[in-house]
């Protein structure tokens, strides 16, 4: 073979090697994304490998596009491997496809090479930007010091001191740190009131004080100072400073560098904020005691690429977004030591006011961290173990359900969140139809009868933003055990929704009885054993089931009895959460809307989840109460709009139709 038949051959090979990797960006933008690629000359192209996820920034990615056209716009969407380009003409875009397809760049500030494959695709479809707004009592101010104050300040640190703190070791990781006036410990969160440090604050941080109460940035001066040195790549876990060891005002200066700051809310929504060089934040009310903040550990920024923006949210606006590598930071953090308990309206994560109750309603978790211990203990732990007896009592749809999914149009993609053991998956065989649930056992289940289902929480399901077409929520979100973890499930819901889409809630009601007339749920009586397990079987067993299951014709608990810290006869540790919850008494009216309502394991379940006769014992004999364990599930019951009002502070949503269904407020959402 001459020479030109090799070069022919090498090239035919390079060209074939290259269409695969084009070919396979096609199906990973397709399966992953959502992004349609075609094969006929667009104005659109998508870059894969060429976006802010992989390191490749706006202006290196501009510079490029720029030399095949003209560029109308560059869409780079924040953390994806990938970028669009839109170009004013078809010519433009086939140049660029015909250039940029296998090009190998290197990014910059990096030694490493990325090589872009590029696609054409119709439209590009992108969620309107919503303005993000900086959390409740969060203030930033520009340009508090002067280029020189801030050398003047930088340099009065002295880190030749070979300062080891013991406490701090752990935590830090080779951070540098340096405490004035008291002494912060890593490894409690607080400080020791009783032991300040040596000094005080130093003289340059008085005066730039001074400054701050002069013009009202501040209230109140604060007595203890932190400095902390970043390097890049270095960052702050996300956390709320301690309730207990500091007044209300978190003051902290950024010199050095800018960086970006994530604050998040317990009900699951995020937003960044940049700090610019020489800025000062003060975090107040809801953006101190209630958001988490914190820095994540990375060397570069996703930002604002136009100058018009400095300060502030980062908007996820995908066409003025690119990275910015970051310097060292060195942040002077002031707070006041607080002298008394904080009473704060955020007993939920205040640990000042920790075990105490109010009268409106039973305190019964600390924290967001002791809220997800109780369900762990009287949510998770309980359906693993009562899997198959629930999945037995779990036959009947419940009507109005039904017709939801009926209505939806054919080849809708339906997600159920909390599917238990996926009764209503198989409703509609029109529909594309996925389940989770939190429990393995029930999702195992739901593969028995080939539906097709995953685990997953709630709070955070593994599918991708606006890729449903509706979903449903029945009897979860009650499980849930603070106002911002179910306002949470509810955003969660709105995610995953396309804009038009539908979801349904249902939530058990504290009212079972509404407009004078009873709920199946307290109408419903036993008279015999023989009708007690004829109700046990019954398809008729219906809507009130899912909230309540009772094999006993009397009840373990009544609902004034408060758990003690032990191990109760189903085997509930409480893992020392500190709750003092109200066991509910069946089939009676609730007189508190956080309680534990009786799950009676009698009689127990064979392998294939199928209720074996119960023993024909006395109700009150210790033979009986050994065969028959109680687990105890806590429910969060709404009130009357409770539901409503919680979906009403999401503006992404609007509520189609709510109502009450026997004993359950219920809602149908459509996605703005």
């Amino acid at each position: 073979m001459d020479s030109t038949g090799q070069n022919n051959l090498k090239r035919n090979k390079s060209e074939k090697k290259l269409l695969r990797k084009q070919i396979k960006a096609r199906n990973t933008l397709m399966r992953h994304e959502g992004i349609d690629c075609v094969s006929h000359t667009t104005q659109n192209l998508v870059v894969a490998n060429g976006g802010l996820g992989n390191g490749v920034n706006r202006h290196q990615l501009l510079s490029l596009v720029e030399e095949c056209g003209l560029v109308e716009a560059l869409l780079m969407p924040p953390n994806k491997p990938y970028s669009v380009v839109k170009y004013g003409s078809t010519e433009e875009a086939k140049k660029a496809y015909d250039t940029l397809n296998g090009k190998e760049i290197m990014l910059e500030d990096s030694n490493q090479n990325v090589t872009l494959y590029v696609n054409f695709v119709e439209k590009v479809h992108w969620e309107d930007i919503i303005p993000i707004s900086l959390p409740p009592g969060l203030m930033m101010v520009e340009e508090l010091v002067s280029p020189e104050e801030e050398q003047k300040m930088l340099e009065s640190i002295d880190w030749t001191e070979n300062e080891v703190i013991q406490n701090a070791q752990k935590s830090l990781k080779h951070r540098r740190v340096k405490h004035f006036g008291y002494e912060f410990r890593y490894d409690n969160n607080n400080v020791d009131k009783d032991k300040p440090l040596p000094g005080g604050l130093p003289e340059i941080c008085n005066m730039l004080l001074e400054k701050c109460l002069k013009q009202g940035y501040i209230k109140h001066k604060p007595d203890q100072l932190t400095i902390n040195q970043y390097e890049p790549g270095q960052g702050i876990p996300p956390h709320i400073d301690t309730h207990s060891a500091f007044e209300d005002e978190i003051t902290s200066l950024s010199l050095g560098a800018e960086i970006v700051m994530d604050f998040k809310h317990p009900d699951g929504r995020t937003v960044a904020v940049m700090l610019p060089q020489r800025s000062l934040l003060v975090m107040t009310g809801e953006s101190r005691y209630l958001w988490t903040h914190g820095i994540t550990p990375r060397k570069f920024d996703i930002v604002h690429a136009s100058e018009r923006q400095k300060v502030g949210s980062v908007t996820p606006d995908v066409g003025d977004l690119t990275l910015n590598r970051r310097g060292t930071r060195t942040s002077f953090t002031f707070r006041k030591v607080r002298r008394s308990p904080c009473n704060c309206i955020y007993p939920s994560v205040c640990d000042s006011q920790q075990g105490h109750q109010r009268e409106e309603a039973p305190l019964f978790h600390d924290s967001e961290t002791q809220a997800s211990k109780l369900e762990q203990a009287y949510v998770h732990k309980v359906y693993e173990e009562i899997a198959a007896h629930f999945s037995s009592t779990r036959h009947s749809p419940w009507p109005k359900i039904v017709e939801f999914l009926r209505t939806l149009p054919k080849g809708s993609i339906v997600a159920d969140i909390g599917c238990g053991n996926g009764k209503y998956l198989g409703i509609n065989k029109d529909l594309y139809m996925i389940g989770c649930d939190r429990s393995q056992n029930l999702v195992d289940i739901c593969g028995e009868k080939k539906f097709q289902a995953f685990v997953c929480d709630a709070l955070s399901v593994p599918v991708r933003n606006s890729s449903c077409d509706a979903c449903i929520s029945i009897a979860v979100i009650h499980h849930f055990s603070t106002a911002e973890r179910r306002l949470a499930a509810v955003r969660e819901l709105a995610r995953l929704l396309r804009s038009g889409g539908m979801a349904l809630i249902y939530v058990w009601a504290m009212e079972q009885e509404y407009n004078k007339q009873k709920s199946k749920y307290l109408k419903e009586k036993r008279a015999s054993k023989e009708k007690e397990e004829e109700i046990n079987t019954d398809v008729a067993w219906g809507l009130f089931c899912d909230q309540m299951h009772d094999n006993g014709s009397q009840d373990s608990a009544c609902s004034d009895r408060v758990l003690n810290d032990s191990k109760d006869k189903g085997g509930n540790a409480k893992q020392g959460i500190n709750s003092k919850l109200p066991v509910h008494t069946n089939r009676t009216s609730f007189r508190s809307q956080d309680v534990l309502v009786p799950w009676h394991l009698k009689g127990g379940t064979n392998k294939k989840g199928e209720c074996v006769k119960a023993l024909q014992l006395p109700a009150s004999s210790k033979e009986l109460q050994e065969f028959s364990p109680v687990f105890h599930r806590y429910y969060h019951v709404f009130c009357e709009g409770e539901l409503e009002a919680a979906c009403k502070t999401l503006d992404c949503i609007r509520i189609q139709k709510s109502y009450y269904d026997q004993g359950n407020w219920c809602v149908v959402l459509e996605k703005q």
